[in-house]
């Protein structure tokens, strides 16, 4: 009897299955340490984090940053609508890169997963923002744009 293939990989999409993904990469005006703070650190996520028509006062964090360690964001927009994502972190080396899954409350059937990497940049840091796994195009399209917002006020913060 032929071995059984195993899979080493259990966040692999099968072959022909693969979903939509995003790449964002984003050079930023601060030391890897400063960013990796901005991302692991509540008080300071909580200064940057979320879409620009949030109501500030509303955004909550909840990190246990280590693996096997879970998050959870939430926060109202203006218009009076609540959100919340969370997940698991998967990998976690400081300064340099961070792993973790992500789903919003209202989907958690949803989860995607989300590497970070953070690369020392003559002018600052060079962030690798890897979204995998995403339901469908739309909500890829989505998050792209959430994302990239979201990281302007990142760059802000940071510099």
């Amino acid at each position: 009897m032929a071995n059984a293939a195993v899979n080493t990989n259990p966040t692999a999409e099968p072959p022909g299955l693969e979903r939509p993904s995003l790449t964002l990469t984003r050079r930023l005006r601060a030391r890897p340490e400063k960013v990796y703070a901005a991302w692991t650190q509540a008080a300071q996520l909580m200064r940057w984090f979320g879409p620009p028509n949030m109501t500030p006062a509303t955004l909550n964090a909840e990190l246990d940053v280590r693996t096997g360690g879970r998050y959870r964001i939430s926060f109202t927009r203006d218009d009076g609508e609540y959100f919340e994502a969370g997940g698991t972190y998967r990998e976690v080396v400081p300064n340099e890169r961070l792993v973790f899954t992500w789903a919003w409350h209202s989907t958690p059937e949803r989860e995607s997963l989300v590497t970070i990497t953070l690369k020392p940049d003559s002018d600052g840091t060079l962030m690798i923002f890897h979204h995998a796994q995403f339901f469908d195009e739309t909500a890829r399209d989505n998050h792209q744009r959430g994302w990239a917002s979201f990281f302007d006020k990142l760059d802000a913060f940071v510099a």
